[in-house]
């Protein structure tokens, strides 16, 4: 009786045993499961913030600035300038761009052509309006057409051509002599005839 009794009381004692080892067991195995849940939602949370602040802010790629090529056909006039290579093509640029052209016509060999040339290409205000508002021509022979040449065939001489084509003969520089001559004293006034040119293409068109 007495060791029935206690065979009772052994196996209670090692039921008991048993659960008590089950216990920390899951405990540990709960604490593991949160841990992975907190994890699992700090990566969401910082996955969100991370697409969040991607759409919020979109990133800004600046246009690069194309860089031009310094051009042949400039011969010394403004090498980051886009000139054209023969009267006819400058006359169908002007006609299809609705820009008035600006015909230079020189000479390598002349002084006062290489002079004009210097204040040409060293004028900023020259240069950036040159570039924007007009088509541009510089020649070391005379064209065919006589309407360059209304008062002679002289070296430096500027005109100007509006876009139907016709020569702006009234655009003139400070020589009765040689009206359409600039020396590089002229760039003021060449200024104020580019903008007449603009200012006249505007009202006339």
């Amino acid at each position: 009786m007495i060791s029935f009794v206690f065979e009772r009381h052994e196996g209670a004692a090692t039921r008991r045993s048993s659960t008590w080892d089950e216990e920390p067991k899951a405990r540990v195995a709960g604490k593991q499961n949160i841990v992975k849940m907190i994890k699992l939602l700090a990566s969401v949370l910082l996955l969100l913030v991370t697409v969040s602040s991607t759409l919020a802010k979109p990133e800004k790629i600046a246009p690069k600035k194309e860089k031009r090529v310094p051009q042949t056909l400039s011969r010394g006039w403004g090498d980051e300038l886009i000139w054209t290579q023969t009267y006819e093509e400058a006359l169908f640029k002007s006609k299809n761009t609705n820009k008035p052209l600006m015909v230079i016509l020189h000479l390598e060999d002349c002084p006062h052509s290489q002079a004009l040339k210097k204040a040409f290409a060293s004028n900023s205000e020259v240069q950036k309006m040159a570039d924007e508002d007009f088509i541009l021509l510089n020649l070391m022979y005379e064209t065919t057409d006589k309407h360059l040449s209304p008062d002679g065939k002289y070296v430096p001489r500027i005109l100007f051509v509006d876009p139907s084509l016709t020569v702006r003969a009234d655009i003139t520089g400070r020589y009765s002599n040689r009206m359409y001559a600039y020396e590089p004293n002229d760039i003021e006034l060449l200024i104020s005839n580019m903008k007449k040119a603009k200012r006249l293409l505007k009202t006339e068109l």
